[in-house]
């Protein structure tokens, strides 16, 4: 396998986590940045966007459900036609600033609620998948790797889209292949589990349940997070054993 390496940033406007984003963007391959709705804002998309591109880092859209106050962490029942031009918006927004920077926007990647909701309910997905191929760029779909993936695949056809699927370095699978949530004890893994996940799954295409099943996946790139100093050595030590 060869697994690429991505990390949400550009979430937040406070310095220490500005430099934080600048440790981390050397060690990926792809950054999913934040379209101001969850977090950031213009002047933190184009900083983080100079940063990928100083870097050699692809870029994709982070976008969320309009939950500032919860950092996208919020459930929400929209209506298909109101969700669809909410991700379009927030993919407008990133583009045209990459635009702006001479850098093109190469995938989608949903956030937080969205993204849990998504890989739960297909009308979400569908719809999450139309705002994507509705764009004038030719972005690919970044979504969870799991035992689903071929009917994933066959979802996205109708839509003409790639799919980017990523597995995660942090987080705890619950048995179905899904992500134990985060409510419960176990959900994030300790550094020393988290590296082992890592050796796992680009060594054997598998990951371990928190039930202790055994799961292949079919992963293209691996998630890490990056959002304080002892994330950015985590990063790095995940780079040199992808490597």
């Amino acid at each position: 396998m060869s697994l690429l390496l991505n990390c949400d940033l550009g979430e937040s406007t406070h310095p220490d986590v500005m430099d934080v984003d600048a440790l981390v963007m050397p060690h990926i391959d792809q950054a999913n940045i934040a379209c101001g709705l969850h977090a950031g804002n213009a002047e933190m998309m184009r900083a983080t966007l100079m940063l990928a591109k100083e870097n050699g880092v692809l870029v994709g859209a982070h976008p969320s459900y309009p939950d500032r106050e919860g950092f996208g962490r919020t459930s929400m029942s929209l209506p298909s036609k109101e969700l669809i031009e909410l991700i379009q918006s927030q993919i407008a927004a990133l583009a045209e600033i990459a635009l702006e920077t001479g850098i093109s926007l190469s995938y989608v990647k949903p956030h937080g609620a969205l993204y849990n909701d998504m890989m739960t309910n297909g009308h979400i997905r569908s719809a999450v998948m139309q705002a994507i191929s509705s764009s004038p760029l030719p972005l690919a779909f970044m979504l969870q790797a799991t035992p689903e993936a071929d009917a994933h695949r066959q979802e996205a056809e109708a839509f003409n889209l790639d799919l980017i699927f990523e597995a995660f370095a942090d987080r705890c699978y619950a048995d179905n292949g899904s992500l134990l949530s985060r409510k419960l004890p176990g959900a994030v893994h300790s550094r020393e589990k988290m590296l082992a996940q890592v050796v796992q799954l680009n060594n054997t295409g598998t990951i371990t349940t928190i039930g202790g099943l055994r799961l292949s996946i079919q992963a293209d790139s691996v998630c890490v997070h990056g959002d304080n100093a002892d994330g950015v050595a985590a990063i790095a030590e995940v780079r040199r054993l992808l490597r």
